[in-house]
């Protein structure tokens, strides 16, 4: 750590601070960028912000962050360590990190490495030493916006021409790059062979989620994301289960057809990009927010029961109302027709009234936008796994 570094966003604003993690290729030589295949290996991707205050280790091995570069807003990252038990995913899957302050403290309770180590192990560029206050409110209001993170020597203009052919995150189909090649069967942690058994959708499934279903007895099978509606329902599942992952759900219509296939003929049940994917497969549409809701943080009302749960966010778009809008303006539950019949609201966003969840009346069907398995973020919400189980049970 030391070297001077630069982000540069899509719109010519730049911040300067030192480069971390990972090397970054040609270092701050001048003529850096005749190498073409080393440029094109500099950081970047959709700059986005996440307000958790923990979780960095599993923020950056979440599938859903694919394709970006996560700016922490909690100033000190890094303060106690890295550890296996903390990995969402076998991989790094952002694309870099930045920080207000990184360090790299190896003698935490339960610490296995260093988390700039740990970075650098991985390949993950990070800049540290940046204002992530004015970063923040900067993507506050323009918008998430492509980025990338280059050495101090570079030439703005070459940064930018690689940023501008950076594919924009909207109309991109990331789910391919983090759906399993095969299928994969798990049991039940408790030694169980008899629970039910749920098969999933894995568009980048986290490992908290996986094990919050094995906790509670489920016979557990992943597919990819290319599977065929026969071939799912081949299995002979008690459920369908849609889960988190990348980029956007406009992008994933073959996965949408097959999720449309499987509506009324077994219940099913949509986590974030999933609860998005099931949506629209009754004919519901879907928008990019103007930078997502990523953190740990997030007050969302049950409208059924009146609870309001702080939740665990990780996403850039959300479905549109009954009537087009973007946003709920009513603290009370509304309906939509659908092409499977009545949706209600069942889920709303306190920050901006935005779609957090909705059940489908005349087929078994639920979503929430959010991440109840919590990892990380507060247990608020956990028992939304036990109700969909419940749900199962009776149906």
């Amino acid at each position: 750590m030391g070297a001077s570094a630069f982000l540069l966003l899509e719109d010519g604003t730049r911040f300067d601070g030192e480069a971390a993690g990972a090397a970054l290729p040609g270092g701050a030589v001048e003529g850096f960028g005749r190498d073409a295949e080393s440029f094109a290996s500099i950081s970047v991707g959709e700059v986005v912000f996440n307000t958790a205050m923990s979780g960095y280790q599993e923020a950056v091995t979440d599938p859903s962050y694919r394709g970006q570069i996560i700016v922490f807003t909690y100033p000190l990252i890094g303060n106690y360590g890295v550890a296996t038990e903390n990995m969402e995913s076998d991989a790094v899957h952002a694309r870099a990190v930045i920080m207000r302050e990184g360090i790299d403290r190896e003698d935490a309770a339960y610490a296995e490495g260093g988390w700039l180590t740990w970075l650098a192990d991985c390949g993950i560029p990070a800049l540290t030493g940046i204002d992530t206050r004015a970063l923040v409110r900067h993507i506050r209001d323009k918008g998430a916006m492509r980025g990338g993170i280059f050495p101090s020597g570079t030439a703005e203009p070459r940064a930018r021409e690689r940023i501008m052919a950076e594919p924009p995150m909207a109309g991109r189909d990331l789910a391919c790059e983090v759906t399993p090649a095969e299928p994969l069967r798990l049991d039940p942690l408790n030694g169980s062979k008899e629970g039910p058994l749920v098969v999933g959708i894995d568009t980048g499934i986290k490992s908290s989620i996986v094990r919050n279903l094995r906790e509670r007895g489920v016979r557990l099978e992943l597919h990819p994301c290319s599977a065929t509606p026969e071939s799912l329902l081949a299995r002979d599942p008690d459920a369908i289960f849609l889960a988190n992952g990348p980029g956007d759900p406009a992008a994933l219509d073959y996965v949408v057809e097959t999720v449309r296939e499987l509506v009324g003929k077994v219940p099913v049940w949509g986590i974030c990009l999933g609860h998005q994917l099931l949506c629209r497969a009754v004919g519901l549409d879907t928008f990019k927010l103007p930078f997502g809701h990523r953190g740990a943080n997030h007050p969302v009302k049950d409208l059924e029961t009146g609870r309001i749960d702080i939740t665990s966010q990780n996403h850039g778009f959300a479905v549109l109302g009954p009537g087009g809008e973007r946003t709920i303006d009513t603290g009370q539950s509304v309906r939509w027709e659908t092409d499977f019949g009545a949706a209600e609201l069942s889920q709303l966003n306190l920050y901006d009234h935005t779609v957090e969840g909705l059940v489908l009346k005349d087929v078994p069907g639920s979503t929430v936008q959010y991440h109840p398995e919590a990892g990380p973020g507060p247990h608020d919400s956990l028992h939304l796994f036990d109700r969909f189980l419940e749900r199962l049970a009776t149906a």
